[in-house]
Parts: C-alpha cells; sequence; structure tokens
C-alpha cells in the first residue's frame, strides 16, 4: 500500500525515537504539518505524519467508504516497521482509537490519545450529533457516507475548531476535509472496539474543554480505562493540532515526553 508520510527531520542532534502522527477522520497528514511536525523537529525529534489509506495523497479513495478499522491499524504497521527503532504514537480521534487497536498487539515505547475516540465506542458522540443534526445524520446513514458532517465551513467549526478561529483558517482547512469511511464509523460505534486491558504501553491522555464530538467525561473514562488521569485543556475545541493555543498541547506532549525519556 503506498502511503503518504510526511516528515520533519531535526537539523542538529537528534533523539532516538522517532515519533509517528494518526490524522482522526476526515483528516489526512496535512493536520500535523501545519503546527507539529515543525515544533517536534525543532526540539530535536524526528516527526513524521501518515495519511491512512483512502486519505490525503495515500492510495485507496475509490474505497475510502469500505475501510475497516484494522485496514487502518495496518497502515500504522506498515510504516511503524520502516524505521529502525518502534515510534511514539500520537493520535487524534479516530487516530487515538486506531492507536489503541494497534497497542492490543503491536510494540510501541509510549502513546499520545488527543481527543481520541474512547474505548467504549462513538455511540454516545453518534447520538449527539442526531440531536443537534437530525437531517444531516439521516443523509449519512441513507447514502452511507459521512461527508455531510463536514460539506459546510459552518459545520467544520461546530464540530472542530473553536469560536477563537479566524474565518479565513477555518474555511482554509474546511476545503481539506474529505469523505470517511462508513464501515469505520461502524467499527467504532460496535463493531471493533478497543481493549484496554491488553495494552501495558505508557499513555497520555488529552482533552478539550469545548470539544463537540468527545467531552471531557469520555476523556477522562478513556484515561481512566488505561490507568491514568486525563488532561483537559481550557477552551479548546476537537482539533486540538489546529487551535489557536496548539503550543500548549504540544508543551504538554513534550514535557511527557521528556520525563519518559530521561
Amino acid at each position: 500500500m503506498r502511503l503518504e508520510v510526511i516528515s520533519r527531520i531535526p537539523k542538529g542532534a537528534k533523539r532516538g525515537t522517532p515519533l509517528l502522527f494518526v490524522h482522526g477522520a476526515w483528516h489526512a497528514a496535512w493536520c500535523w504539518e501545519r503546527h507539529f511536525l515543525d515544533y517536534f523537529a525543532d526540539r530535536g525529534w524526528e516527526a513524521h505524519a501518515l495519511s491512512l489509506r483512502g486519505h490525503g495523497n495515500s492510495e485507496g479513495h475509490e474505497r475510502i467508504r469500505r475501510m475497516r478499522l484494522d485496514e487502518f491499524v495496518e497502515d500504522v504497521s506498515q510504516v511503524a516497521e520502516g524505521f529502525a527503532h518502534p515510534p511514539i504514537l500520537i493520535g487524534h480521534s479516530m487516530g487515538g482509537g486506531i492507536i489503541q487497536k494497534y497497542l492490543e498487539k503491536g510494540a510501541a515505547p509510549a502513546g499520545v490519545l488527543m481527543a481520541s475516540m474512547p474505548p467504549s465506542g462513538i455511540l454516545a458522540t453518534a447520538m449527539r450529533l442526531l440531536w443537534r443534526h437530525p437531517l444531516i445524520f439521516a443523509r449519512m446513514n441513507v447514502s452511507l457516507s459521512l461527508y455531510p458532517m463536514v460539506e459546510k465551513p459552518e459545520y467544520v467549526r461546530e464540530w472542530f475548531l473553536s469560536e477563537a478561529m479566524p474565518n479565513e483558517d477555518v474555511w482554509r482547512y474546511a476545503e481539506l476535509m474529505q469523505e470517511e469511511s462508513y464501515r469505520a464509523f461502524l467499527d467504532m460505534l460496535l463493531l471493533n472496539l478497543p481493549k484496554p486491558s491488553l495494552v501495558s504501553t505508557p499513555l497520555l491522555v488529552l482533552g478539550a474543554e469545548k470539544d463537540a464530538l468527545f467531552s471531557p467525561a469520555q476523556v477522562k473514562a478513556t484515561a481512566k480505562a488505561y490507568g491514568t488521569q486525563a488532561v483537559i485543556f481550557d477552551d479548546m475545541a476537537h482539533d486540538m493540532m489546529l487551535e489557536c493555543e496548539w503550543s500548549t498541547v504540544g508543551d504538554t506532549i513534550l514535557d511527557w515526553l521528556t520525563d519518559k525519556s530521561a
């Protein structure tokens, strides 16, 4: 499988463990390129972001609606196996769920879950969408397409970005949003949920106070399932790596990684 990987390599001394960033639904590697890749590379971390199959410039767009969550896990495995050392995995939203599934069998020195799909699945999130936008929810299920959720910039702001985000940035990100897998939606709803009891990798769990997809309560439940405490960022929305205060998230991850590697 040909997968897009965007990389930033430190110009000076670098740490031995690379970072691999995994995007969420409707996104691709571009969401990490905006801020995070340069941020971590400038601090000595080799930083890589992949676009899952059917996303960004990776192969597979013709069957994006039918891709299973396990196929996305295979993408992470393919890229991770190409490194000299197992990478630290950093996943956002659906990407966090993919990392949880990967870690049931795969090895990683550490992982970071950002506004992640919880082990209990996305039923509560789906019900939230049904309550707010019943017609959009109906269109998605009749057409087996998740694109209606991001087809307008105002929807992108509502679900992913805070009111502080300038309109021009909202439009920019809205233009980059794409179709998503309906089959993976079903996997995350019920068919293929994470099994925390199989995961021993240390995890940092991060959430956002104003996340319209995964509430702070859901994030805290995720942290509890993995035996840790969640960090919740005030006045921040779902796309934590793109939000105006993204650097506070980067600083928190950097501090945690530094402690782990000390």
